[in-house]
């Protein structure tokens, strides 16, 4: 497995504020997605940016690049037009907790 940084451009800077009915339903299906891929340990770490503009990362596992742009495109709101991921290899080198 190798790890991966997704980073989640909405269309908007001020997007968490401007939100349409439409774009709170597809997030909103987003997060319960992410929920689910955390608790079975696909997820990494998930959140987004504060403020303006208001971009999201996703820090997951997968087995090679191929997989993990199949799964960024295939969620929700990338495969809806909801927003743009940019995928980045990444390693996470100290996480919290690591040497306790």
């Amino acid at each position: 497995m190798s790890e991966w940084i997704d980073f989640i451009h909405p269309p908007r800077d001020n997007f968490a504020a401007t939100m349409t009915d439409e774009e709170k339903d597809v997030w909103s299906v987003h997060f319960m997605r992410s929920q689910r891929l955390l608790a079975e340990g696909m997820f990494i770490l998930v959140g987004p940016t504060l403020g303006p503009p208001n971009s999201g990362i996703a820090i997951f596992e997968a087995l090679n690049e191929a997989a993990a742009q199949r799964f960024m495109e295939e969620g929700p709101i990338i495969a809806g037009g909801f927003a743009r991921g940019e995928l980045q290899p990444f390693r996470v080198s100290l996480p919290r907790g690591r040497d306790d």
